[in-house]
């Protein structure tokens, strides 16, 4: 319903911020990551989601629309609520959260704080073929600019081939010298 959020910071907190828009303080709570994100400027945007409980209507905010959508993933999974994803997304970031489910690493999500063994396992076996797009993100931020291999390593996954031997595989090629298609070819031949 209130997707987003826009006007003048009043109160920045660890856990919230009290956003002026044109007469109307917005009390919204957001995780640790969009509190070191968001600047200290008068004027600022925040991506939000409304929850509606019985008892309260909560806002919840992000610096990022992916964080954001991060969290829509999160509490879709039985056993986690709004609290335990923002408790989750300010321990790890949306990128970290998508390689740990990726890669099975069930010890990073039990990690977060109010996530036991059985839960952490939900979260990997609901949101598997979800999250993919979280990890390229990562992906590409510490690619060193290398689109054609960021590229053919995202189409490789998405054929269904398991990411690190695809990376392993494309590590062998040079990479530099090709077209994504070219990459590809060679890869499948390896793989």
């Amino acid at each position: 319903m209130i997707a987003q959020i826009q006007g003048k910071l009043i109160e920045k907190n660890p856990t919230n911020l009290l956003i002026d828009c044109n007469g109307v303080g917005y009390e919204i709570k957001i995780t640790l990551n969009t509190f070191t994100a968001i600047p200290d400027q008068e004027f600022i945007k925040v991506n939000t989601r409304l929850i509606v409980r019985e008892d309260a209507h909560i806002l919840y905010g992000f610096h990022t629309k992916e964080e954001r959508e991060m969290f829509n993933f999160l509490i879709s999974v039985s056993g986690i609520g709004p609290n335990t994803a923002m408790i989750m997304l300010s321990s790890l970031t949306p990128a970290e959260v998508a390689h740990a489910i990726q890669v099975d690493d069930v010890a990073t999500i039990q990690g977060v704080k109010g996530i036991g063994a059985k839960t952490a396992q939900r979260v990997i076996i609901d949101l598997k073929g979800k999250v993919l797009g979280f990890e390229s993100g990562m992906e590409n931020i510490t690619g060193g600019g290398n689109t054609n291999r960021f590229d053919a390593l995202n189409a490789l996954v998405s054929l269904g081939f398991d990411k690190k031997a695809a990376d392993k595989t494309l590590n062998k090629l040079d990479a530099g010298a090709s077209t994504v298609e070219g990459l590809i070819k060679e890869a499948l031949k390896l793989l």
